[in-house]
């Protein structure tokens, strides 16, 4: 019988796991908060499933001895040192095709709440009661005939286009991996990213996080995109200058931005980003953070659950796996 862990995020019973894994495999869930709590319970694993509260970096992936195969329990695989997988001939693979509709309303949802000020005008009536009519969120621009941008036109890039297409804006995006023709089934022309910052009203991000793309919107990006434009970010944390993007909210460049991610999670409280959502003052940032919950719901929980313990045990069980991350986006 070989033996599969769960690292993290998952507490036990793993009831999921251990119904699509019977017979091949026992199941066990670490609850590990931290990579360091890894050592000396994964190294005879013949597989893992992890998820986003830990990594595994080279030195631990070098200690495997029995491991065949890793599952990231979403579609991000940035936490998994895939040269070091990949050196000891263990198959990494991921579920990229779970939560689509779920991130992709988030975005829009953040959208909007941002853009009719929602979050800051709650608070202060909260506690004012007053005033009790426009001037409290004005001003307030139509989302229909401005211009959305999408970065990274993927499963989740493209359903959010599409809502963003029904709210009657218009929609371009900026993916240079995209398949070729993809944008004319969505409808959705293509542009550079410079482009795409100058132009769009509302930025939304949806690119994975890797060499290329960590720190992609910058300073300079975001001095690129137009005053008074909105950012939304539910890829990837570090795909943000978070620091740039506290500079350009101050400022007043950027009118708005809704972060479902952050660099480091959970925050500290000391990041200057945080701060700035927390600060109590008046008019309020126009800065929304939710904390990484884009991806859930219970639907879209046991999704990744159940395709991800099936990866596994195709992968145990001799056969070619669906979702190797060498054949992703």
């Amino acid at each position: 019988m070989h033996r599969v862990v769960v690292t993290d995020y998952l507490q036990p019973p793993a009831w999921v796991e251990e119904r699509e894994l019977a017979g091949v495999a026992t199941v066990e869930c670490l609850q590990a908060r931290r990579t360091a709590e890894l050592a000396g319970r994964i190294e005879d694993a013949d597989g893992i499933l992890l998820f986003h509260e830990v990594s595994l970096p080279a030195e631990l992936i070098h200690r495997l001895e029995r491991c065949r195969v890793i599952v990231r329990g979403g579609v991000g695989f940035d936490n998994v040192d895939l040269a070091a997988a990949r050196a000891r001939g263990i198959t990494v693979c991921h579920v990229p095709d779970y939560g689509v509709d779920e991130v992709a309303d988030h975005a829009i949802g953040l959208m909007l709440a941002v853009n009719r000020g929602w979050v800051g005008v709650e608070r202060r009536l909260r506690r004012h009661l007053e005033p009790w009519d426009k001037r409290a969120v004005e001003p307030v621009s139509r989302l229909a005939g401005q211009t959305f941008g999408v970065i990274g036109l993927g499963r989740i890039g493209a359903a959010t286009a599409l809502r963003a297409r029904a709210f009657r804006m218009r929609v371009i995006a900026c993916d240079p991996y995209l398949r070729p023709g993809l944008e004319k089934v969505y409808g959705v022309p293509l542009v550079d990213l410079d482009t795409l910052l100058r132009e769009s009203d509302v930025v939304s991000v949806h690119t994975p996080l890797n060499d290329e793309t960590r720190g992609l919107l910058g300073s300079r990006a975001l001095s690129l995109m137009k005053r008074g434009a909105i950012l939304i970010n539910t890829s990837r944390g570090a795909v943000v200058d978070t620091e740039a993007l506290a500079d350009a909210l101050e400022s007043g460049h950027i009118s708005g931005a809704g972060i479902d991610v952050l660099p480091s999670e959970p925050p500290t409280g000391e990041e200057r980003l945080v701060k700035l959502w927390r600060e109590d003052r008046n008019p309020l940032v126009n800065l929304i953070l939710t904390p990484h919950t884009a991806f859930y719901s219970e639907e879209a929980v046991m999704e990744i659950r159940v395709k991800a313990a099936q990866e596994i045990r195709r992968v145990l069980g001799g056969a070619p796996p669906r979702n190797p991350v060498e054949a992703s986006r």
